[in-house]
């Protein structure tokens, strides 16, 4: 069985040395930008780690498809930032910022298109179902993403909704990077639904975490600005969670604040205060805390199921170092 160091190191080698075409360079360079601003490869490490509960060796039969995993997710980064006018990501531009937004599109395009022949060095018996499983992922991602967008002119999202939709748009594709690495390596039907089931909950516990790090967090930690789905008027985990808590004073008292559109950096920073200030009077960051400790709990006992030993400390491991920073 591989250590983590040894996985860590995978990931990195491969990322390293990753290649795209050279030419044009306008279609090109941001998907070299997007790979090279970093990330912590948590969808190939993932796979890499449930592959490594049954087989040793990384041979581009499985570096092939965990590579495809991120590249995709960097494709979705791209078109989201775009959506959410985000301007950074990781500390620096986003693609659209840095070139436009034509430019953001077509090279984000053709970043999904080269996940996919990336996927296709997976072994021959089991090509159909890792096709099948990423495609049925790439579509549900999207219908996340849509869903998220429905939201935004929503005054309220009830919280089985908001779960639904960060299922799809993070849960999915966790849950199918823990299942690729398992069926790769030859895994049973059994173990790899479990390693679905232990992604997905992980995926839940993940985002809500992001939510969580988007209020509470530090900015020079999470590379972008805080308050931004204040700001931006998005149902965060926090601001569903507010209006079920929320009395009708002040839910309307939320309501009024997450109405107003910023049109400068003071409004924007009493826009955040504004909305801090409920969270904060209702406790919704300590309800966060516990509810992903509630999935991360939710996830681990999937792992047990499958692995014990190295290999569920593997798994622990994995999930500690996703969602440590807020759990």
């Amino acid at each position: 069985m591989n250590s983590e160091e040894k996985i860590i190191s995978a990931v990195k080698e491969l990322f390293s040395g990753i290649r795209f075409t050279a030419e044009p360079a306008g279609l090109y360079d941001p998907l070299r930008y997007m790979i090279a601003i970093g990330g912590k490869r948590l969808r190939p490490w993932l796979c890499l780690t449930a592959y490594s509960l049954y087989k040793d060796d990384f041979t581009p039969q499985i570096l092939g498809p965990a590579s495809a995993l991120e590249v995709f997710h960097s494709f979705t980064l791209i078109h989201d930032d775009i959506m959410d006018k985000s301007p950074m990501r990781r500390g620096v531009d986003t693609v659209w910022k840095k070139w436009n937004e034509d430019t953001a599109i077509l090279s984000g395009d053709v970043m999904c298109i080269d996940s996919y022949s990336r996927l296709a060095s997976a072994p021959a018996g089991v090509l159909t179902d890792v096709l099948a499983l990423f495609s049925r992922t790439a579509s549900q991602v999207c219908e996340g993403q849509q869903y998220d967008m429905e939201f935004e002119s929503m005054e309220t999202v009830p919280m089985d909704e908001y779960i639904r939709m960060i299922g799809l748009k993070t849960g999915v594709l966790l849950a199918c990077s823990a299942e690729m690495g398992a069926r790769i390596a030859g895994a049973g039907e059994e173990d790899c639904s479990n390693l679905y089931d232990y992604g997905y909950n992980l995926g839940l516990a993940f985002q809500i975490a992001d939510d969580w790090l988007d209020a509470y967090g530090d900015e020079k930690v999470f590379g972008k600005p805080i308050g931004g789905d204040i700001v931006n008027s998005k149902k965060s985990w926090l601001t569903v969670r507010a209006y079920e808590k929320a009395d009708a004073q002040t839910a309307a008292e939320l309501s009024r604040a997450m109405a107003v559109v910023p049109s400068d950096g003071e409004e924007r920073r009493s826009k955040i205060a504004r909305v801090m200030a409920i969270y904060d009077r209702l406790d919704v960051g300590s309800d966060a805390r516990a509810e992903i400790s509630r999935l991360t709990d939710k996830a681990l006992s999937f792992a047990s199921k499958v692995a014990s030993g190295e290999g569920f400390r593997l798994l622990d491991s994995f999930a500690t170092r996703l969602v440590g920073r807020s759990r």
